[in-house]
């Protein structure tokens, strides 16, 4: 089984540490085959609480699937101008 280490960022640390889910540098195995957008369900996250997806600091899609060893980072809508562009989301999250 992979092991991925995981972020949430702004209000999606206290949506998810509502429901006892780490939001910080939490390392956990996930499924073979699992993907972003299976990890957001399994933690109770719509798809409209998250707006870009990193993955080892690259924007990434829903529907990568995860490999042992990555880095994955959860960003919330509402990311200033400014920061968008230096993070590279220019669209919001792709499928």
């Amino acid at each position: 089984m992979p092991k991925i280490c995981f972020k949430a960022f702004s209000f999606l640390q206290s949506k998810l540490s509502s429901r006892g889910v780490q939001t910080f540098n939490d390392c956990m195995e996930v499924d073979e085959g699992e993907t972003v957008r299976g990890l957001m369900k399994k933690i109770g996250l719509a798809e409209d609480d998250v707006e870009a997806v990193f993955i080892n600091g690259r924007v990434s899609s829903l529907t990568a699937e995860f490999k042992n060893g990555d880095r994955v980072a959860l960003v919330p809508p509402g990311t200033p101008g400014p920061y968008r562009v230096l993070l590279g989301i220019r669209d919001g999250k792709k499928d």
